[in-house]
């Protein structure tokens, strides 16, 4: 019983892995910002992917060219395999994204700076955030995690 519910979750791991892996990535940010470096480090480590990242003091003109809505804006902004990233999007829910490919989805975001997001670390300190979808079929909550 193990084996038949082991088997499934193995390959769709290894397909997720693949498709994290052969994406392409390219990170737009803030020269002075500190933590969209330790969200990038993040994303690195988790992906085990290089990321080039673009400094540019006019991150308005980079959300606004991606179609970011401005209610959703944070400090940094990526492009991985077309979708736009932004924000502190944890890397699980870029590799789900990545492996699910979902219809009317133009990226992810989490807007503002949640305390306890990847590279937002505070200590124990955690603000319950949600991971928004948003695209030409509207917005929905791709994921949520809770405050501490």
């Amino acid at each position: 019983m193990i084996r038949r519910l082991l088997v499934p979750a193995l390959m769709a791991l290894a397909a997720c892995s693949t498709a994290v892996q052969a994406a392409t990535y390219e990170l737009f940010r803030d020269p002075n910002c500190g933590c969209c470096e330790k969200w990038a480090d993040h994303v690195r480590d988790e992906h085990e992917v290089e990321i080039p990242e673009v400094t540019t003091q006019d991150m308005a003109q980079v959300k606004t060219a991606n179609g970011v809505p401005q209610d959703l804006w944070s400090c940094h902004t990526m492009i991985v395999d077309g979708y736009v990233i932004e924000g502190h999007v944890p890397a699980a829910d870029i590799a789900r994204l990545l492996a699910e490919r979902p219809e009317g989805v133009t990226g992810l975001a989490v807007a503002g700076m949640p305390l306890g997001s990847p590279g937002m670390e505070a200590g124990n300190r955690k603000q319950a955030y949600q991971v928004i979808a948003f695209g030409e079929k509207g917005r929905s909550v791709f994921a949520s995690y809770p405050g501490a």
